[in-house]
């Protein structure tokens, strides 16, 4: 129902292209939004990694020619290739096409993957301590695109620059008070960004738990464990992510809620810590999930999810109101978030996630 949601109200055809889908980003939509005037490159990624969630769980020809028309559209509509500027977008990019590749065979993708590695690969800078910028010349080095970068490296054979930055991460931006990871260090100054966002807990457990299969170091199960425990205890309530808002940050606790769910499938060992670490990682996205449910709205049968999994969700009055691009780039929120393409995503990201632990008996 969740995949539905999305495909009624968000999929539309780009410039009435045959063969093509891509995401409106807000619902119900403004004229710049139904034309794509406004279609913001990373949540069209998250667009894909669902839809491949869906072709996963229950294959058909016509989930997997979503995910491809997804695709080339992305590539249409970003006009000057699969790249762009924004290290942390590309990360999340090439994250959803390799899976596409893997495990659905979308040939669009190779080509993609070759282009968006190069960039992600040749950002790590040792000369200024190691990590990538968040976008191209930017002194800003951060956890929302080591971490997305890392898992993509990982996936794409490139094991030890992947482990290079999980060491970055946990050396440079975790808060020695909470165990969180922080956001980013301006490396000029050294200072440090100290907001700590749901993603970037996720994508920290996401990687280092890849680690952990991928080498059988100690240290990234370890980090696992130590993470694990600060999510627990920080960023929940009864079991429940907490909080969430619209705009880029209708995304963020999707995003956890689908590391977590890796965690949970993927953290490998039987040992007592690694078993427990597995069902706590479950315990919170399907309590997630359940309060996510619970506080749907139900509008012609479909649900709209709240932006905070634990309140009711509130309906879009109509299209005023929709969020903005600032100055720095990232997009805000909606007057009421559940307009925004990114909060429904986040809530079929959390499904998934749901599905995905429950199927593997969690």
């Amino acid at each position: 129902m969740a995949e539905s949601a999305i495909v009624s109200r968000h999929l539309r055809a780009l410039w009435a292209c045959p063969g093509t889908e891509l995401g409106v980003v807000g619902w119900p939509a403004t004229k710049r939004e139904r034309t794509f005037a406004s279609w913001h490159y990373w949540w069209q990624a998250h667009l894909i990694d669902c839809a491949t969630d869906a072709a996963n769980r229950v294959p058909t020809p016509a989930r997997r020619q979503r995910i491809g028309a997804i695709a080339r559209s992305h590539r249409i509509r970003n006009i000057t290739g699969w790249t762009n500027n924004y290290y942390d977008d590309m990360a999340w990019l090439a994250i959803a096409l390799e899976r596409a590749e893997r495990t659905q065979g979308i040939t669009e993708a190779r080509r993609a993957l070759v282009a968006l590695e190069k960039e992600l690969y040749g950002a790590w800078d040792p000369d200024r301590g190691g990590g990538i910028p968040w976008r191209k010349r930017s002194d800003y080095f951060n956890a929302p695109a080591n971490g997305p970068a890392g898992i993509a490296l990982l996936r794409l054979g490139r094991h030890a620059r992947a482990q290079e930055m999980a060491d970055w991460l946990d050396e440079t931006l975790r808060d020695p008070e909470t165990g969180l990871i922080l956001d980013g260090i301006h490396v000029s100054s050294g200072e440090i960004e100290r907001p700590m966002f749901t993603y970037c807990q996720g994508v920290v457990l996401g990687l280092e738990t890849e680690l952990a299969i991928h080498t059988g170091e100690p240290r990234h199960a370890e980090r696992v464990h130590r993470l694990l425990t600060a999510v627990e205890e920080h960023m929940t309530t009864r079991g429940v992510i907490n909080g969430g808002g619209g705009g880029d940050g209708g995304l963020f606790n999707g995003i956890l809620a689908r590391y977590l769910a890796v965690v949970a499938v993927m953290l490998p060992g039987d040992d007592r810590e690694q078993v427990a670490a597995r069902r706590d990682a479950a315990a919170i996205v399907r309590a997630s999930a359940a309060a996510a449910w619970a506080n749907r709205l139900d509008v012609e049968g479909e649900p709209l999810f709240g932006h905070d999994w634990s309140k009711p969700a509130q309906l879009p009055g109509g299209r005023s109101g929709a969020g903005h691009f600032t100055a720095g780039g990232s997009v805000t929120s909606s007057r009421v978030p559940e307009r925004d393409m990114s909060v429904q995503l986040s809530g079929w990201l959390l499904m998934e996630a749901a599905y995905q632990v429950s199927a593997a008996g969690l």
